[in-house]
């Protein structure tokens, strides 16, 4: 055995002593702990999506905890965090007032904002409290993560930008093999996870394969007029406009493509188009527009029954559809896998919930779900190997189809417009 693999278990096991587990196999219940950004589509729906599977566990009897069955109880709290930076403070100290009042053995979820994240991991570390992230993106909790034992704890179950930025460059790569597609102007939200995402695609693919980068545009929370940017990409001769936001005003920017009648594809991330409702939001001026769906799961799928059996629970749960691209199927999840944790380890032990997690190995609806070292899910573009981030585009009748990757399509990308000559 390496020396640094036995100061990690001596590590544990001295905190065990300094903390004893006082919450643990005796417990009635397993209290675990939803705490984001209520006020978001994204958190919203994640946190519904994780008491539905809690009330699934219920019915069955609950978790079995050495020898006996008990009861799941999800207990909320809305971190505030999705804005700005302006309140990270308020949402950390309410984030661990939460942990100490409840008595939490888990927490999922987690704060939305990258910034957030990287500061709570100090907090998790303390209350040594397992916690698995479905909305915050930065990769730097892996790189944390795996340099330092304090932070093993902390895991993540939704897509990180490392993940998304792949994606979207395989994607980049269709639209040139299928359009000839070399010039993209690209709009993003001015926040950590979206400029992660551009810096990675610009260095590792468009520097790299001779595409032009025409411009690249950063909003502010809450601005809502992207004309003078588009009328840029316009008159530099965009072919495709990569989008990256999260803010609902992000949704004026494919109405303003549209009546500006701009020759270029829309593809990227706009979170207010992802879902059904957003056909009738915009009055049907959307067709054509690509998004990508981070997990597998927030879409149906026909190729992956899983994807729509939860799709379609949540549905009957809550008479309505998934909204959000991002977060409802890894918090879905994220409750099963630690139900299979706590299982396996026959006690709420942090450090053997820990242990658990990391070995876990399960067919979900997001495809298969491991954690790769850095404790990130694995994401790829086969459902029976990793989790499965897709495209999808909106069809002129209104429908939603997937078009990438090609093991869960139901059709090719077609082009909205007949793109300009270079200039």
């Amino acid at each position: 055995m390496r020396i640094a693999t036995i100061s990690f278990y001596l590590f544990g096991f001295v905190l065990s002593l300094i903390h004893p587990a006082i919450r643990v196999d005796a417990a009635d219940e397993v209290v675990i702990g939803g705490a984001t950004s209520l006020t978001t589509i994204e958190g919203a729906e994640s946190m519904r999506a994780a008491a539905l599977a809690v009330e699934e566990i219920n019915r069955k009897g609950g978790v079995r905890l050495n020898h006996r069955r008990i009861p799941m109880r999800l207990a909320t709290i809305d971190l505030e965090d999705a804005e700005d930076n302006n309140r990270k403070t308020d949402s950390l100290r309410k984030l661990e007032q939460f942990i100490q009042v409840e008595k939490l053995h888990a927490i999922v979820v987690g704060p939305f904002r990258s910034e957030v994240l990287l500061s709570a991991m100090d907090i998790i570390a303390r209350h040594r409290v397992p916690l698995l992230e479905t909305i915050a993106m930065t990769p730097a909790i892996e790189s944390m993560v795996l340099k330092d034992p304090r932070y093993r704890y902390v895991f993540r179950t939704g897509l990180n930008t490392k993940y998304l930025a792949d994606a979207l460059i395989h994607i980049m790569k269709y639209l040139n093999t299928r359009f000839g597609f070399t010039r993209v102007y690209i709009l993003t939200q001015d926040i950590a996870w979206a400029r992660s995402t551009v810096a990675i695609m610009i260095k590792l693919y468009f520097d790299r394969m001779g595409w032009q980068v025409l411009g690249a545009d950063h909003f502010a929370y809450g601005e809502s007029d992207f004309s003078a940017s588009l009328e840029k990409a316009r008159e530099k001769g965009a072919q495709v406009i990569l989008p990256i936001f999260d803010m609902p005003q992000s949704g004026n920017l494919v109405q303003q493509w549209k009546e500006m009648e701009i020759p270029a594809m829309l593809c990227g991330f706009i979170s207010p188009m992802i879902g059904p409702g957003a056909w009738q939001a915009f009055n049907g001026q959307i067709s054509g527009t690509l998004n990508v769906v981070f997990e597998l799961g927030n879409i149906p799928s026909d190729r992956h029954p899983p994807a729509s059996a939860f799709y379609r629970a949540y549905s009957d749960r809550y008479g309505g559809e998934i909204e959000a691209g991002h977060g409802p199927a890894p918090s879905y999840e994220a409750v099963y896998l630690l139900k299979e944790a706590i299982e396996s380890a026959s006690s709420l032990d942090p450090e053997q919930l820990v242990a658990c997690l990391e070995a876990s190995d399960r067919k979900s609806s997001m495809g298969r779900l491991r954690f790769h070292k850095g404790h990130q899910i694995i994401f790829g573009t086969h459902p029976e190997a990793e989790a499965v981030v897709c495209l999808m585009q909106w069809t002129r009748d209104g429908k939603r189809r997937i078009v990438y990757p090609p093991s869960i399509a139901d059709g090719e990308i077609e082009a909205p417009f007949v793109t300009p000559p270079p200039r």
